[in-house]
């Protein structure tokens, strides 16, 4: 059993599902970490989710995490006053991929797939979350919206101990991705290559959390 960590998708679906099946070759036996943003920006959102439910229903581990565009659409869906804002964030490309116009003609599955996202996981050795952690709040795990949100944040060892922070979020390219991995005294890594901006990042990478082997292929939508 193999345990991998993948974040900020943005609607790479060709990319994402060569990842997992050409170069990681997840096994049912294995356990896949999604850090979120599955959707908005990329040419094929609902493509992205619906691999990722494909997946589930044929026996893969899968945990999904909640990312910040996750929480625009679903605050879009809420609230009209805030379609505007997750539109020209990346919602436009999201609308297209499901063919319609409305939020309200996305059918109830991907609402409810929203819903249930996890804002982060705790394992023995790693935690992990979309963007990071305030530890600077008086209850870190309780701050959702740092964990959607954050840039920049301080780690606390009160609260981490010996564990690492494995998230995303924030666009980095792949060869500072690598050094961070590679280099033992690294508490925080950021695994997010920038997949959907090709002409300046453009990576998807997979994690191995037990191995510390970062996999990593190119923008292939």
């Amino acid at each position: 059993m193999s345990r991998y960590a993948i974040s900020d998708i943005h609607g790479c679906y060709k990319t994402f599902r060569y990842l997992v099946e050409k170069t990681i070759k997840l096994k049912s036996d294995d356990q896949l970490f999604l850090l979120g943003d599955y959707i908005d920006r990329g040419p094929s959102s609902k493509n992205v989710i619906d691999f990722i439910l494909e997946l589930r229903d044929n026996g893969y581990q899968i945990t999904t995490l909640k990312g910040n565009h996750e929480e625009l659409m679903l605050q879009a869906h809420q609230e009209f006053e805030h379609q505007y804002i997750w539109y020209i964030n990346g919602g436009k490309e999201t609308l297209t991929s499901f063919g319609v116009n409305d939020l309200n003609a996305i059918p109830e599955k991907y609402w409810q797939f929203l819903h249930q996202l996890d804002y982060y996981t705790e394992l023995e050795d790693y935690l992990l979350v979309h963007a990071g952690f305030n530890f600077s709040a008086e209850q870190p795990f309780q701050d959702y919206k740092s964990m959607l949100w954050i840039r920049d944040f301080d780690i606390d060892e009160t609260w981490l101990k010996h564990k690492k922070i494995i998230h995303g979020h924030t666009p980095t390219a792949l060869t500072i991705i690598e050094k961070t991995v590679a280099n033992p005294m690294s508490k925080v890594i950021d695994i997010d290559g920038g997949c959907v901006f090709k002409m300046r990042l453009g990576y998807l990478t997979a994690l191995n959390l037990d191995t510390a082997e970062l996999h990593a292929i190119r923008n292939l939508d």
